[in-house]
């Protein structure tokens, strides 16, 4: 029988652990994307197709991939530095202007000049999305690029508390990379955490924690995640598989699973009140998850107020990022009544 955590926390002390945040420095590695809105309405069908007309109303850019991430850091409060690639064009320049107006270090953001800069672009009416359509390349990154993110992050070594990889598949994240990550990180205190991609699992080997979705912890598993015991089966497989400290598995309005070496798996029940758009909420996990360890929580604890904050940015339309007060707020409210 798969244990529910006890939600009865003390939130006086989780909130302390979140004031801690702006003492923490975090280094994101990963695939920068640009997330583009189109937001419009839609009143008739097309004539030419049997499509929807939207009227465009406006339109807004959000950091999306390891952007969001950082995006995320600074909102929590925390201390955010970006390493990534941009292609050399209009909106790599802009992805870099966006990143410093987070007020987060951008000088691990390199160019390749016959690389796009990735932009997801989403039709949304009537708060649903009608399309999104791609402009990237997955091809993985140039051989010096990879080497001169791993100096520079080699360079931050001593001022990091946690690193976060943000691997959306399109090129940054590889074998060689994690290898020289794993390397960089042995032997200290900084927690090196993954949001993973279902491809590449295999990458992720002795790494602290991972946060995969319940489709993507079943796909590396080779179990069909359909009720508690395959949950359980597929999790402590990813565990011992990757050997690696903790799983995290989200499971959307199901709330997420918590997997350690030596202790009993835990669940924690969603604290979502609605669910309007899970755009970016793995963003979102990692990022607070990581928070929390380099501020000093145990897994359990950082796993709640992962969930608290996920519960949040699956309540608004669009990437979102969490407030560190309106986390302390919701953690008040909440746990005030468990």
């Amino acid at each position: 029988m798969l244990k529910e955590i006890d939600l009865r926390l003390d939130p006086t002390a989780l909130a302390r652990a979140i004031d801690a945040f702006p003492r923490t420095r975090v280094l994101v590695i990963g695939d920068i994307i640009m997330d583009e809105y189109i937001w419009g309405d839609v009143s008739r069908i097309s004539p030419e197709a049997p499509v929807p007309v939207v009227n465009v109303n406006r339109e807004t850019k959000m950091l999306g991939g390891a952007g969001n991430v950082v995006n995320n850091i600074c909102s929590l409060g925390g201390q955010a530095i970006l390493c990534g690639v941009v292609g050399d064009d209009s909106t790599g320049r802009q992805v870099v202007k966006m990143v410093k107006g987070l007020g987060a270090n951008t000088e691990g953001i390199l160019q390749e000049p016959d690389r796009p800069t990735t932009i997801k672009t989403r039709i949304v009416a009537q708060h649903q999305q009608v399309v999104r359509f791609d402009r990237e390349s997955r091809r993985e990154i140039l051989p010096e690029s990879a080497e001169r993110l791993l100096g520079f992050v080699s360079r931050m070594r001593k001022d990091i508390h946690s690193i976060v990889v943000s691997d959306y598949a399109k090129g940054v994240i590889s074998p060689h990379l994690m290898k020289g990550l794993r390397t960089l990180v042995a032997d200290s205190s900084i927690v090196l955490g993954v949001d993973p991609k279902k491809s590449n699992f295999d990458f992720y080997k002795g790494i602290d924690v991972i946060t995969p979705n319940h489709h993507e912890a079943s796909v590396f598993s080779g179990i069909d995640i359909v009720d508690d015991e395959t949950l359980l089966r597929a999790g402590k497989r990813i565990l011992r598989q990757l050997n690696c400290r903790s799983v995290l598995i989200t499971q959307g309005k199901d709330g997420m699973t918590l997997f350690e070496k030596k202790r009993a798996p835990v669940h924690i029940p969603t604290v979502a009140r609605k669910v309007f758009d899970v755009t970016g909420a793995g963003d979102t996990v990692i990022s607070t998850f990581c928070l929390g360890l380099a501020a000093g929580m145990d897994l359990e604890s950082a796993a709640v107020i992962s969930n608290f904050a996920a519960g949040i940015v699956v309540g608004e339309v669009g990437t979102s990022a969490v407030k560190g007060e309106e986390l302390k707020r919701v953690i008040h409210e909440r746990m005030g009544k468990a």
